[in-house]
């Protein structure tokens, strides 16, 4: 393999410890970050109508609001994945989860939009570090060749916390409001950030705290340069861009106005949706392991997920009949499949450059669900129908207009991802 970055080393550590404490040291809290970070990112789903009730929000508006998450989180990207490789998932991550803290208090208090925006911009900075910090320990802590299935498992634990942010969520709001539960999860947010400084090992490559901002930059450029980033990432972040903006907030308001589900039924709906997710990043990797036997590539593995669920998406927006129970958990289960774009980079770059490769894959799915978010309310918007909600026939156009901007993602880079895949980076 081409080494993209000059000057770079590969990593001199200490042999890994067993596997057992891998798990606890720093599989498990690197998990519990990932899924604070899921939760904060899909909690806004369930508390869509209260948050309107109190604000007085258009589509628009609550598109924004919730949007200004992955603004922060995607600007933040080229810094975080120069900060990663440079001091290391255990510190950055610690102190960013502060960040994550403090604007869930913002958030907790805010009476207007601006302030609520701003909570929600400093939640998605704080949180940006929380699943590349965890794929950069991985490809540090285990072999290259059970990075998939690692990954999977990380990605699924996450998955746990859009679970969380559905039934139990709705459930807690009876005996609190979405103020508290806001100041619930920031005291959270603290523990597992002390718990991560506290409990993970220091683990960097000889030289990460030599390197300057030149050849860190040296790197980030080789990257976006690279004919394989450009053949494999548009797949992850064009299929997992929409999936984030539906399940972060679409699919509630699809869930009401389309199948006439009450609050409760919208939640229950997107915990099966969140389960389906979750399984689907838990089995993926593992599927891919298999498939190899029978020839399949991980690519190809890849591939058939997200042609699945896209076309379950358009089945949706087609109305030929599928229910709820059933399309949306298939959508969630096959659209989990676009993320093994990360251990595919991964395992085609150094190392070295494990977090600049997944922040630049990072980059390009917030900006497909930043841009996206918005765009589907504005879309909406024409469509109202009095009290908070839009037209079932809105709803359907809106999302045969993402399932076309899926489309372009997956199958444009097909005939470059030919080439690529089998030359070296």
């Amino acid at each position: 393999m081409t080494d993209l970055s000059p000057g770079l080393s590969h990593p001199a550590c200490p042999p890994a410890p067993s596997l057992t404490r891998r798990v606890l040291t720093v599989f498990l809290p690197f998990a519990l970050g990932y899924f604070l970070s899921f939760l904060y990112r899909t909690v806004n789903a369930v508390i869509a109508d209260e948050l309107t009730a109190s604000l007085g929000l258009t589509a628009a508006g609550l598109g924004l609001l919730t949007s200004a998450y992955f603004i922060a989180f995607g600007l933040f990207q080229p810094l975080l994945g120069l900060l990663l490789d440079r001091y290391g998932p255990r510190r950055v991550e610690s102190a960013l989860l502060l960040v994550a803290a403090a604007g869930a208090a913002l958030f907790a208090v805010g009476e207007d939009l601006p302030t609520l925006a701003l909570g929600r911009g400093l939640i998605g900075l704080g949180v940006s570090a929380c699943l590349m910090a965890a794929l950069t320990a991985t490809v540090m802590w285990w072999p290259r060749e059970r990075l998939p299935t690692v990954n999977g498992l990380f990605l699924a634990c996450g998955g746990l916390g859009a679970v969380f942010a559905t039934t139990p969520v709705r459930l807690l709001l009876n005996v609190t409001d979405w103020r508290g539960l806001f100041w619930g999860i920031a005291v959270a947010t603290v523990a597992v950030a002390v718990l991560l400084f506290l409990v993970v090992p220091e683990r960097r490559s000889a030289d990460a705290g030599r390197l300057t901002v030149g050849a860190l930059m040296t790197g980030t450029v080789a990257v976006f340069r690279s004919r394989v980033f450009w053949s494999l990432a548009p797949c992850c972040a064009g299929v997992q861009g929409a999936f984030l903006a539906y399940i972060s907030l679409w699919a509630g308001p699809w869930l009401r106005d389309v199948d006439g589900l009450d609050r409760l039924a919208v939640a229950t709906h997107l915990q099966h949706a969140a389960l389906a997710m979750v399984a689907g990043f838990a089995l993926f990797g593992m599927m891919a392991d298999l498939a190899r036997r029978v020839g399949l590539t991980p690519p190809a593995v890849q591939a058939i997920g997200v042609s699945i669920a896209l076309l379950t998406q358009a089945l949706m927006a087609l109305d030929v009949g599928l229910p709820p129970v059933v399309g949306w958990p298939v959508y969630a289960f096959f659209a989990s499949a676009s993320v093994m774009g990360y251990s595919l980079l991964t395992q085609r770059f150094p190392s070295e450059l494990a977090g600049r490769v997944n922040t630049a894959v990072n980059l390009l799915m917030f900006v497909v669900a930043f841009t996206l978010q918005p765009a589907m309310g504005w879309a909406l918007g024409p469509f109202a129908t009095g009290g908070g909600g839009y037209g079932a026939d809105g709803h359907r156009l809106v999302m045969l207009v993402v399932v076309a901007v899926q489309a372009l993602c997956v199958f444009a880079p097909l005939a470059l991802s030919r080439k690529a895949v089998a030359t070296p980076a």
